[in-house]
Formats: structure tokens, C-alpha cells, sequence
């Protein structure tokens, strides 16, 4: 019987671990990279997301039998890439622009095995309710934000300020599950193999 080859999670985020035990998956390891995550000038939302991802699975090393995984997720209102905000104020403009709004979520997947790279984006449809001062400073005070790209948590608490949403759930806590396995078995990692 053939190895079963090496998960690498090319990324820090304790949720997308979360996501990857739904699909029965636990990475061998866990190796986030250090890139520069900064925008460029007039780098549009959709890109931006897939040269992160692409950039962090290139970026973590790796032997070329170990499979990796990176994962890129970014708010974006219209052409305005919102990122994991630097600071408390930062949140709360973010919030106060997406409030009573429709926005898009983008989360781009790469798998890399060895040379090749799969990739893939998702853009999910995201509206936020009106919030009211106190809603939004409740929020900042929970430190729920921290670490989230354009300053909420679908998965928190800030899930009451969401009444609609069109897409993948799964993307926007930061990995949809459906696109997710796909790359995996094209990668060729046994997501569906019985073992007697």
C-alpha cells in the first residue's frame, strides 16, 4: 500500500484547522510563511488573493512528496482590498464602511506538490446589517476582530450582523470545503480512501 503523502498547512490560522477536521483532514505539520502581504498599487481584490496564496505555498518549504496547503482570504468593497486590520480603529472603519452593505468575501486556495501549484478562488456575497454605534463598539471590545480580514469573524459573534449571504459559508470563515478537497485529491492526497 502506497504512503500516504505529507500534509503541510501553510498557514497559522487556528480556523482553517477547524475547517480542515470537517473534512477528517489533520496536517502532518504546520508551517506558516513569512511574506509581505501588502497590496500593490492598484492590485485588484481577486488577484491580490491568488498571488497570496500562490506565494505562500511557494513559500513554505517543503519536499517534493509533501503536499502544502495556503490559503488567502480578503474582504473587498468594490476595487477596496480590506485585509486584517493593523488596530482597533482600523476595525472599526472597516466596519463602519461595510455596515448596511453588501460586500464580497475572496478566499484563494494553492496546493502544491513538488513544481505544480492548483489553485482556486472563491468570491462569496456577504451583506452586513446597519450597526449601530454600540453594536460596533461591543464588537471592538470583544477583540473578536483581530486577525480577521475586513474586521469581523463570520463565525462569532459578528455572525448576528450578517442576514444574507450568497456563496460558500466555509470561504468566509477563510477555507471552502468543497474547492478545498477537490485541489487535495487533485494533489493526489487520499481524501476518500478506505482504509480496512
Amino acid at each position: 500500500m502506497n504512503q500516504r503523502p505529507r500534509l503541510i498547512l501553510g498557514s497559522g490560522s487556528p480556523r482553517r484547522r477547524e475547517l480542515l477536521a470537517q473534512l477528517g483532514v489533520v496536517a502532518d505539520d504546520i508551517r506558516p510563511p513569512d511574506i509581505d502581504e501588502d497590496p500593490r498599487k492598484g492590485e485588484l481584490p481577486r488577484p491580490y488573493c491568488l498571488r497570496l496564496a500562490r506565494e505562500k505555498a511557494l513559500a513554505v518549504q517543503a519536499s517534493d512528496d509533501e503536499i502544502v496547503l495556503s490559503a488567502d482570504t480578503t474582504v473587498a468593497m468594490g476595487r477596496r482590498i480590506m485585509g486584517k486590520p493593523a488596530d482597533a480603529d482600523e476595525a472599526r472603519g472597516f466596519l463602519k464602511a461595510l455596515s448596511g452593505r453588501r460586500h464580497r468575501v475572496v478566499t484563494a486556495m494553492a496546493v502544491r506538490r513538488g513544481d505544480k501549484v492548483w489553485e482556486r478562488d472563491v468570491v462569496t456575497q456577504v451583506k452586513l446589517k446597519h450597526l449601530s454605534v454600540a453594536e460596533v463598539e461591543a464588537y471592538i471590545a470583544s477583540g473578536d476582530w483581530q486577525g480577521k480580514a475586513g474586521g469581523y469573524g463570520i463565525q462569532g459573534p459578528a455572525g448576528a450582523f450578517v442576514p444574507w449571504i450568497s456563496g460558500s459559508f466555509t470561504a468566509v470563515v477563510g477555507l471552502p470545503l468543497s474547492e478545498t478537497a477537490n485541489l487535495l485529491v487533485a494533489a493526489g492526497y487520499p481524501l476518500y480512501e478506505v482504509t480496512t
